[in-house]
């Protein structure tokens, strides 16, 4: 299902275990800042980047796939040329209940075939912004 009411989107917002596909070490970045801002809100942030050996004192994983612990949410920071590949290994997975693609980041074949599976969808819209606006 696509989320986007006010209401579904608080729903979403509940789960606290988010694997962060494309987190990134740099600081100032989005894909850095919105991992920290969610960390420090008490979600637990998953760090998902093969060129990084740790993220915020935590193993980062190469790939979705590798993540050993349970992943609630994919939070989505790669291009949406990526989406579809992401959402495949989160399809795999059978613990992902959502996918989440920020701000910019779309890709309406991939969310079909998430929410076919059985995933509820986010596209092209910040985490921080929306816990900010309904949760804060």
């Amino acid at each position: 299902m696509t989320v986007e009411s006010d209401e579904a989107i608080t729903e979403v917002l509940e789960h606290d275990r988010i694997a962060v596909v494309g987190c990134s070490t740099t600081a100032g970045k989005d894909a850095h800042e919105i991992p920290a801002y969610l960390r420090e809100h008490g979600y637990e942030v998953i760090p998902v980047n093969p060129y990084a050996e740790e993220i915020f004192g935590q193993t980062a994983y190469d790939s979705l796939a590798d993540v050993e612990e349970q992943v609630d949410v994919v939070d989505v920071f790669r291009p949406s040329e990526e989406v579809a590949g992401i959402v495949d290994q989160a399809v795999e997975r059978d613990d992902v209940q959502v996918v989440w693609t920020q701000l910019g980041i779309r890709d309406d074949n991939a969310a079909k075939k998430a929410t076919d599976a059985g995933l509820r969808v986010v596209q092209d819209k910040c985490m921080k912004v929306e816990h900010g606006r309904l949760k804060a």
